[in-house]
């Protein structure tokens, strides 16, 4: 596409018309992950930004990039509210929604966030290395985590999903397998209709705050926002295709739940519960559950099964590859924290 890029800021009017706007770029810029995806970024949008800016970059007189922030106290945030409560549901995967072919334009639009009037920082949460380095400044606080992921074309071309894991953790799969058997044959299915999937999630939801609370630690779910938001995205999620919400049963059993979200070929590993009754040293649902998913995604023909960020065990164990996302602050590199910043990392050595 010919002619330079440029880039408008102005508050959003009516994010139902915004809603077609998005789906029509979705269109056209995928693959598209699932968070960047109206289905997430829209869920309880009127909620969630309450002061939104809408970045809107064109080239040749035609729309080729959207990024949607909320201002708060200064800061403009990708993708999310600024606010700890609100930004709960945790986003990964995310950056501004792009056409392919206008890559380059990524640097022009995070430069324009910078100058929006009034804006002392950028907070990128949960995106890739190369979004990062395009932001302006310099990164006031900042953080990385791996998010571990299976290669699924390693899956089809082995024909087994526990072809390419170790072989404690082949055994391991495979000694839970004939220990679920007992009770009957171990499946993994997926919710059919709304009402099912509503059903599972509150099912899912109860399995997980039970393991969190019994361990001291408040769970994921606690915060009634958090419930009011993934009740709204999985009834999304669900009428776009773009929900895998399954139930690991064994016999009449249930053993547990996923929850994954997935678009254009990208599966993440959202969230999950489990049975604590179901579990022990020669029982593990979780290893089961992922192993039979994966299995299930890779025979769907889709690209990547995504642990998202974090380190654990299972994650590795189950993994072929991993990469790296980034949190970050920006602020304007002659700012005073701009200034601590940099001399922060000057005195580490960086």
């Amino acid at each position: 596409m010919n002619g330079a890029v440029t880039v408008t800021a102005a508050p959003v009017v009516s994010f139902e018309r915004l809603a077609t706007e998005w789906r029509a770029l979705e269109a056209e810029a995928a693959p598209v992950a699932p968070f960047r995806s109206w289905t997430w970024v829209g869920c309880l949008a009127e909620e969630r930004y309450p002061d939104p800016v809408l970045l809107r970059a064109e080239a040749g007189g035609r729309l080729v990039g959207l990024a949607l922030f909320n201002r708060r106290q200064g800061r403009l945030a990708l993708a999310e509210s600024g606010e700890g409560r609100l930004d709960a549901p945790y986003i990964e995967h995310n950056a501004p929604l792009l056409r392919p072919d206008q890559a380059g334009a990524l640097g022009t639009l995070l430069a324009a966030a910078a100058r929006v009037p009034g804006t002392h920082a950028l907070v990128l949460s949960g995106v890739a290395p190369a979004v990062a380095a395009a932001a302006p400044g310099v990164a006031w606080r900042r953080r990385t985590s791996p998010a571990p992921f299976v290669a699924l074309e390693v899956v089809r071309e082995a024909g087994d999903p526990l072809a390419h894991l170790s072989a404690n953790t082949r055994q391991q799969v495979r000694r839970s397998l004939r220990r679920f058997a007992e009770a009957g044959p171990v499946e993994l299915a997926a919710a059919g209709s709304a009402a099912e999937a509503a059903a599972w999630l509150e099912a899912l939801i109860g399995l997980h705050q039970r393991s969190w609370q019994a361990r001291g630690r408040p769970g994921a779910f606690a915060d009634p926002f958090m419930r009011r938001f993934h009740a709204a995205l999985v009834a999304r999620a669900m009428a776009q295709g773009e929900l895998d919400l399954l139930r690991l049963t064994a016999g009449d059993r249930v053993l547990g739940y996923l929850y994954n979200l997935r678009r254009d070929g990208h599966v993440c590993a959202y969230q999950s519960g489990f049975a604590a009754e179901a579990a022990d040293a020669q029982r593990k649902p979780g290893l089961v559950a992922h192993l039979l998913a994966i299995g299930q995604a890779a025979a769907r023909g889709d690209a990547v099964y995504d642990f998202l960020a974090g380190e654990a065990r299972y994650k590795s164990s189950l993994a072929t590859g991993s990469r790296d996302l980034v949190w970050t602050e920006q602020v304007p590199t002659w700012s005073w924290r701009g200034l601590v910043a940099r001399l922060a990392r000057a005195l580490k050595g960086g």
